[in-house]
């Protein structure tokens, strides 16, 4: 019986269960990392970084931002070209052809009121029949830096003279347009091109691929121009 022991010992099965079992551990570490892996490079892909070229032509890669987040850049831009295309008209352009078109980048809830505003800017001046010779030019001074009210919307103060000149106002006359001016993010682009596009369809095309709009107008001095009317004061 003694001398069987040794052979015993040398037959048995649990070294090679000990090796067996770490050589699992040691798969299955790798089977973790190789899926973590695997999944970080999904990731990647479902929010993929975005190619930009650059004005002198270079090309770099951005992190794709949140829907709500724009570039102070792009609000001063968009509040700049639309305002100057919305008050700039003339018989070939006239203000109701404009006001169609660039309405678009205006929220729904602030059109009435806005073009109210713009029809009585110039008492003199005609809104729905231009004369010959007519003609009115927004013209822009400054534009301050955007400051974030809320989540996705912005204050810019715009500082700028509407010019109106006629057929016996050669010199024309400067109206004071000194604004505080709201603006938020939208999910989906508010402007489209009709079939028969017009130059002036393809600038508000090409400002509401920002995906803004203007959703209140007021006074330079007015201290509650951003204040939500709807929040519960303290």
């Amino acid at each position: 019986m003694q001398l069987l022991k040794p052979e015993n010992r040398k037959n048995s099965p649990l070294p090679l269960l000990v090796v067996g079992t770490f050589g699992l551990h040691l798969f299955t570490l790798l089977l973790l990392i190789f899926n973590g892996s695997m999944l970080q490079q999904l990731s990647r892909q479902l929010i993929p970084q975005s190619l930009v070229q650059l004005v002198d032509g270079r090309t770099i890669t951005v992190d794709p931002q949140p829907n709500l987040e724009r570039q102070p850049e792009a609000i001063r831009r968009f509040v700049g070209e639309t305002m100057s295309l919305m008050l700039t008209w003339s018989q070939q352009q006239p203000p109701t052809q404009v006001w169609e078109i660039t309405s678009q980048l205006v929220a729904d809830d602030f059109k009435q009121k806005l073009k109210s505003e713009i029809t009585n800017l110039s008492p003199d001046s005609q809104f729905e029949n231009v004369n010959r010779g007519a003609e009115n030019v927004l013209v822009i001074e400054k534009i301050s830096q955007p400051t974030e009210i809320d989540n996705g919307k912005w204050k810019v103060e715009m500082f700028a003279n509407q010019l109106v000149f006629s057929s016996y106002d050669k010199l024309g006359k400067s109206v004071s347009f000194n604004k505080q001016i709201l603006v938020k993010a939208i999910e989906q682009p508010a402007t489209s091109l009709p079939n028969a596009a017009l130059p002036l369809h393809f600038a508000a095309y090409r400002l509401g691929e920002a995906r803004l709009e203007i959703y209140k107008i007021c006074e330079i001095e007015d201290q509650n121009c951003s204040v939500n009317p709807n929040k519960a004061l303290p």
